[in-house]
């Protein structure tokens, strides 16, 4: 059976219209940053910002797991 050993990383990613789309720039931001093969995303938190009384940036909190040296 082999093995494997992965790297990860956690990042916050904010978006106006949604949870979903917060999610994916903070994987499209760690495509850009990394330059790895991005394996497996979860999303560890999600919360919104709030401004007089209404919601003006929804945040994820997301764990991205890569292969080092790929």
């Amino acid at each position: 059976m082999s093995s494997s050993v992965y790297n990860v990383v956690e990042l916050i990613g904010s978006s106006a219209e949604s949870w979903e789309q917060a999610t994916a720039n903070a994987i499209e931001e760690a495509t850009r940053s990394i330059g790895a093969d991005l394996r497996v995303a979860t999303v560890v938190e999600m919360d919104v910002l709030i401004e007089e009384g209404k919601v003006r940036a929804y945040r994820s909190r997301v764990q991205l797991s890569y292969k080092p040296g790929v």
